[in-house]
């Protein structure tokens, strides 16, 4: 077994020997030794290479860091057309983000890709070309020994200059009457409304850094990062899972359903036992739960709903309800098309509560209630890009969005959101107020 040290130079090694001057690819996988300082996280920010991606699956048991783009794909249907091309390749796998619309998107196939599942973890070179895998051998050598090697991240040592929300309270409160209008029209059932939070601070924000941070303390959440360059990235650590693949067997969820969660356990458990039982809070589950049966019914066999569950967070509580399928056929756009917007994160019925967002919503959502994860020929995973944040410099844009339905209240949406947003915001100006 290797350490990460040992793994590169033995992928360097295995560039020596001559690469056809033709086009092709070629994987190399060696595996590592995992230590208690091994940081896939730490060693990813430390490069001067991008893109970047990280994922860590909610449970913990798998992980993913990836380094440079080897192919480039504006959506997952493109992706999985690329895979397509090696039905025998198991360790080609592509990661990246999707939109809100989930017909575009930003995902690639790494040049550098470390995995961990549960306690086995390897490190993986592509090569691929249309033209020259000498060639791009070369290109491969450079990257390899420009790589250095991982460095703690920075602490947010941060001071806040100001802060600015979008949409403000007025207009929150005019964005739920006019969605309330629309139920009594017969026009929607749900609409779920976001708000964006952007924070400036003095010094610019380490991405990377700030998910570090978020991945201490936000448990039992999906975390994610995806570089663009030195300046910008997107961040998150997201409860949802929006699918799970293991070749024909699927796993989604209905997570629809919040209140308020404490540090006190006792307080915890009464606050999700009111959860449990409260009419508007499972009926706005139910809603959700209902559109992705009927969404998945056109691609799988036999439904399974599970009870409903509490799943408690560090700020707040969520109703969720499992669903379990067997695919047709392994079709990942298909589940993409199929599940995403969810009631959870756009409402019911779907086109007419996306139309409410798009023309009324005072911003543009772009990566946030979009996904984050990966395909491969054999399994594929992804979770919604919520509690997520956008990073530019210096200034950071906070998400948390409401499901709204007949008898919502302004006020106590603004609450809930408030409470979602906390679990990112607080990582930022803990030192600052």
């Amino acid at each position: 077994m290797n350490s990460v040290v040992t793994a590169l130079s033995e992928l360097q090694q295995k560039l020596i020997a001559p690469l056809p001057d033709s086009s092709g690819t070629l994987v190399f996988t060696v595996p590592l030794t995992l230590s208690d300082d091994s940081d896939a996280l730490q060693w990813l920010a430390a490069q001067s290479v991008w893109p970047q991606f990280y994922w860590q699956q909610r449970n913990g048991e798998q992980e993913l860091a990836a380094l440079g783009a080897v192919a480039h794909f504006p959506s997952l249907s493109a992706g999985e057309a690329f895979l397509a091309q090696f039905p025998a390749s198991e360790r080609l796998l592509i990661c990246g983000l999707n939109q809100f619309d989930p017909a575009s998107g930003s995902l690639f196939l790494p040049r550098l890709l470390w995995q961990r599942q549960r306690g086995q973890a390897a490190l993986t070179l592509i090569l691929h070309s249309e033209h020259s895998l000498a060639q791009d051998g070369l290109q491969a050598q450079a990257l390899l020994a420009a790589l250095l090697p991982a460095r703690p991240l920075p602490a947010l040592q941060l001071t806040l200059l100001r802060e600015q929300q979008t949409p403000a309270w007025p207009r929150w409160q005019q964005l739920i009457e006019q969605a309330l209008a629309g139920f009594s029209r017969g026009e929607m059932e749900k609409v779920v409304l976001a708000r964006a939070s952007d924070l400036w601070f003095s010094t610019p924000v380490s991405a990377a850094g700030f998910l570090a941070a978020s991945r201490r303390v936000n448990l039992n959440c999906y975390h994610f990062y995806m570089a663009f360059n030195a300046q910008q990235g997107f961040i998150g650590s997201s409860p949802e899972r929006l699918w799970r693949r293991r070749g024909v067997e699927l796993r989604t969820e209905a997570l629809a359903g919040t209140v308020a969660s404490s540090a006190d356990d006792a307080k915890a458990a009464r606050l999700g036992e009111w959860l449990m039982h409260d009419d508007k809070n499972q009926r706005e589950n139910m809603l959700v739960v209902e559109d992705i049966c009927q969404r998945l019914n056109p691609i799988g066999e036999t439904l399974e709903v599970l009870p409903p569950q509490i799943m408690r967070l560090r700020k707040v509580q969520h109703l969720r309800r499992c669903i379990w399928t067997t695919l047709r056929q392994p079709d990942d756009a298909s589940c993409l098309r199929q599940l995403q917007p969810t009631a959870a994160v756009a409402g019911l019925p779907r086109q007419a509560a996306s139309a409410f967002i798009q023309h009324n919503e005072p911003f543009e959502r772009q990566w946030y209630a979009g996904s984050a994860g990966y395909i491969s020929r054999q399994q594929a995973e992804f979770c919604v890009s919520l509690r997520s944040a956008l990073v530019d410099g210096d200034r950071v844009r906070l998400y948390a969005g409401a499901g709204i339905v007949p008898g919502s209240d302004p006020a106590e949406e603004w609450r809930e959101i408030n409470n979602k947003a906390a679990g990112l915001r607080s990582l930022l100006t803990e030192k600052s107020e």
